[in-house]
């Protein structure tokens, strides 16, 4: 395994941390799970615009996240499905504007949540709250949040993803 594989490795396994404890003081402040759910680790979800390996990292962190935070088998599947819908399709839209790469992670969280809040959780609100509700959620984390990060991370993009031999 060269260096390059470990460095991807290693960021993968950073930002699946990051996310776990993210979502977890955010669990702790009631915010990371019910119909409005602002959580602070969806912020990440615009790392793939700067590296694949954000995507197998969100992906392992929302996994684990869901189950530290006892979600139910079917929010453990279906959020972190949604979770990787957007971060994929972030790291599709990479070379395109960067106001962009939260959409994807908005959108996925907006259409798959709100089946999951009402079918496995037994939600009792209507769907188009529900999806009102989510999207809100998501617009301040991966919107908001997540621009904000991104355009602070931005400058020092070849330091903080370094790949290769330039270690």
């Amino acid at each position: 395994m060269n260096k390059s594989n470990v460095n991807m490795i290693a960021q993968g396994a950073i930002i699946a941390a990051l996310y776990v404890v993210l979502t977890y003081v955010a669990n702790l402040l009631g915010l990371a799970s019910g119909v409005i759910q602002v959580r602070f680790s969806e912020a990440l979800t615009i790392l793939p615009y700067f590296t694949f390996a954000a995507v197998p990292g969100l992906t392992i962190g929302c996994l684990l996240a869901n189950i530290l935070t006892g979600g139910v088998i079917w929010d453990v599947i279906f959020g972190t499905v949604a979770t990787l819908l957007g971060a994929v399709c972030t790291y599709i839209l990479r070379n395109k504007k960067e106001f962009l790469a939260p959409v994807p992670p908005i959108v996925s969280n907006t259409v798959i949540v709100p089946f999951v809040l009402k079918l496995a959780y037994g939600v009792p609100d209507a769907y188009p709250f529900l999806f009102f509700t989510v999207f809100a959620g998501e617009l301040i984390s991966c919107g908001i949040l997540g621009l904000i990060l991104l355009y602070a991370v931005k400058p020092k993009k070849d330091v903080i993803f370094r790949t290769g031999e330039n270690f």
